[in-house]
């Protein structure tokens, strides 16, 4: 029994050596392959941005993401003594690969919460973090999975994307033509509920008004649902990509149960992205909106992602990111100076399962809090779903309009 303990204890000292004698410094790799670096402290995570791939890892998670997909390490990326270190054998499997193709490009965003600040020669060694524990709290700007609980209680299973046949040019780097509304919950599935009213039926309300207005802008205009029925949140994406869809808008009305003085005081819009939570209280939302999967019987359905889901669909969806943060910022113009201000900054991230399968820039948008009394009984209103719609048809106008600026830029 003792020689078997240490031969275990021998075979672990060896590997932990040969890992040691093959670790390379990943701001080194970035110089050898002529990539920039970008480290990002809050979410553990790190870029090498070449000419043709932006490989993205996270610290002690086995994984980068690679012209889209994500690609399993033989060990995870680390910190020691302020220093990046990877195993020399995955940037030799990385690099064997052409990195030169150009992928397509995209629009940056000019927003704070958009843009990627370069590294410093040596991270601070206070910077170090314990990949097996759990964090004590959610990061203010979190783009990436590792801020997120290793363990959730529920998690929502990424559903399969049904594609349409592609155009030559991808969701968020073409013109922006076809736009898919979204009116979340519907049928028995009611929603948020307020005093005097339904979600399904104030966002359905909203989603028509938005539809006709945007049709009189000339776009071509798809709803996942236009009547009082219930759509899978997993088959609402499916259909934004049957439909070829350039922008994908989920409409909702937000809520709290708390006591009525406090819900008084809570109101306010948010418009949501797909990125990992920045707060309990956007997990907590994401959690409310989800939960129709799991209550009425969504196979595999789930709650809540785990960080390496995250991670795996944070490269799937990285090529539309960028501009779903464009759409945002639209957005929060649009809604300046309208009669539902804006809640904390207007700006969330989450894990909401409708947006998940969704192959497009997206956003899930909660237009005011329905338990909120003065919210709910203007959100009721023809004149305040009217003014909502008008609102949001100029981001989307104004979005359209920046794309196609940007691409004459690039003389498309």
């Amino acid at each position: 029994m003792k020689k078997l303990v240490w031969h275990i204890l021998l075979c672990a000292a060896l590997a932990a050596s040969a890992w040691a004698s093959n670790k390379v410094d990943a701001e080194q790799v970035a110089r050898e392959h002529k990539a920039s670096f970008h480290w990002f402290p809050v979410q553990k995570t790190f870029l090498l941005a070449g000419e043709g791939d932006t490989l993205k890892f996270a610290i002690g998670l086995p994984y980068v993401s690679s012209h889209g997909s994500s690609v399993e390490l033989k060990h995870a990326p680390e910190i020691t003594d302020g220093h990046i270190l990877l195993d020399s054998a995955d940037v030799a499997s990385l690099y064997k690969t052409d990195h030169t193709q150009t992928a397509p490009a995209i629009p940056a965003s000019s927003s704070s919460f958009a843009k990627v600040s370069s590294s410093s020669a040596k991270i601070a060694a206070a910077s170090t973090p314990a990949p097996a524990a759990a964090p004590t709290k959610v990061a203010a700007v979190s783009a990436a999975p590792v801020a997120a609980s290793a363990a959730p209680a529920k998690t929502a299973a990424i559903p399969a994307a049904k594609t349409a046949t592609p155009k030559n040019e991808t969701a968020g780097t073409r013109e922006v033509k076809t736009i898919v509304i979204d009116p979340g919950h519907g049928g028995k599935d009611t929603g948020a509920q307020g005093k005097n009213s339904n979600e399904k039926d104030i966002v359905l309300a909203v989603g028509k008004l938005l539809k006709k207005e945007l049709e009189k802008e000339g776009f071509n205009v798809k709803m996942t649902r236009d009547k009082d029925v219930f759509i899978e949140l997993g088959e609402r994406a499916n259909l934004a990509n049957q439909w070829d869809g350039d922008l994908f808008i989920s409409l909702h009305c937000n809520a709290i149960d708390a006591t009525p003085e406090r819900k008084k005081q809570i109101k306010g819009y948010h418009v949501y992205v797909l990125r990992a939570p920045e707060s309990e209280e956007d997990k907590a939302i994401a959690r409310r909106e989800n939960k129709v999967a799991t209550l009425y019987g969504e196979k595999n359905a789930k709650e809540e992602l785990s960080p390496i889901e995250w991670f795996k669909l944070e490269a799937r969806l990285e090529k539309y990111k960028q501009n779903s943060y464009m759409f945002t910022e639209e957005m929060l113009k649009a809604f300046d100076g309208g009669k539902i201000k804006r809640q904390g900054g207007g700006v969330g991230g989450a894990g909401f399962m409708v947006l998940v399968g969704a192959l497009m820039p997206a956003v899930l948008f909660e237009i005011g809090f329905i338990s909120n009394p003065e919210e709910e009984a203007y959100m009721m209103t023809t004149k305040a779903q009217e003014d909502i719609a008008a609102r949001v048809a100029k981001a989307v106008s104004t979005y359209k309009a920046a794309v196609h600026n940007y691409r004459e830029t690039l003389g498309r």
